[in-house]
């Protein structure tokens, strides 16, 4: 692991990441060709480390400005990585002990606060079935389900977080969403939280979700919107690691949605002022129109960032 670019990065936040001894530059990956939203393939290199300290290099598309890590890990190398690296990392990074059971109590406060921004679209509807992406201890999945009458079925990677989701009754899928066939499954609700950011083809996870979704179906995703993130520490790279190869601003994330068929019903930006959600139903699919104007200013922005005085 490199030294963290990070100025005033603690030493012992340093000394507890290096302890890992987690091999980042050696992990398997793969160069990024061409943009996932809009396909274009000019990019400019925003970083070169993220804020574990990594030698992560996240570009962004000068063309819609999609911020992504190039190169990332491969698929097989984030399931290794969410099975035994993950939480200790984030454990690392914030000096305490973050593992399937202590996020459990932030999950019901999540749990219960999303629930209630989707409430009025699924109160008096026939929703029988809910699938949760990327749903960790199955917390979030089960509030809905308990709340809304909906059998519940989780999806994720990290096999200590699933068991954590079956022992709550619901039925799990250890596993990636880009890699895992639902065959003739449809589902009434379809919950994306805080998972976004780590899916490995954005584009491709939202099309086959606009698939899984019954016609009247709603979709309920999140973000962390990339410019709060970096504006909030006035760091690009303190807004950038390797466990989120993408990096989502609410102009590329309503371009995706537009793109994959959704309609947005409701934009909620959360108490924590860093994440967007949006409330969605199917709808026909739009051609990708990218913000070049937005990309510019978001891209003269970032420079700011980087070099204004502190």
């Amino acid at each position: 692991m490199s030294n963290s670019p990070l100025t005033g990065t603690p030493p012992d936040r340093r000394a507890r990441i290096s302890a890992l001894a987690y091999d980042y530059a050696s992990q398997p990956a793969q160069a990024v060709e061409q943009c996932n939203l809009c396909g274009a393939v000019s990019f400019v290199v925003l970083t070169h480390s993220d804020r574990y300290g990594y030698p992560a290099s996240a570009h962004a598309c000068q063309s819609c400005g999609l911020v992504f890590l190039n190169p990332r890990m491969t698929a097989s190398a984030y399931g290794q990585f969410y099975d035994g690296i993950y939480r200790p990392l984030v454990s690392a990074f914030h000096g305490r002990l973050i593992d399937a059971q202590t996020i459990q109590a932030e999950q019901r406060d999540y749990a219960a606060d999303r629930a209630a921004f989707v409430r009025p679209f699924v109160t008096g509807s026939s929703y029988a079935t809910l699938l949760d992406i990327g749903g960790s201890t199955g917390v979030v999945a089960h509030h809905f389900a308990t709340e809304f009458g909906l059998a519940g079925t989780l999806i994720d990677p990290a096999p200590l977080e699933v068991e954590q989701a079956r022992r709550l009754g619901l039925d799990t899928v250890t596993g990636l969403i880009e890699e895992h066939d639902f065959g003739d499954r449809r589902f009434d609700v379809v919950l994306i939280c805080q998972t976004v950011d780590h899916l490995l083809d954005v584009a491709g996870t939202l099309r086959r979700v606009r698939e899984l979704l019954t016609p009247n179906g709603l979709l309920m995703i999140d973000i962390v919107d990339f410019r709060a993130a970096y504006l909030r520490n006035w760091s690009i790279e303190a807004a950038v690691k390797i466990d989120h190869p993408y990096y989502l601003t609410e102009s590329t994330m309503t371009t995706y949605l537009a793109a994959a068929g959704f309609r947005v019903l409701r934009t909620d930006y959360a108490a924590d002022h860093l994440h967007v959600s949006y409330a969605c139903r199917p709808d026909a699919v739009q051609p990708v129109q990218p913000d070049q104007r937005a990309a510019a200013e978001m891209l003269r922005e970032v420079r700011f960032v980087q070099n204004a005085p502190r």
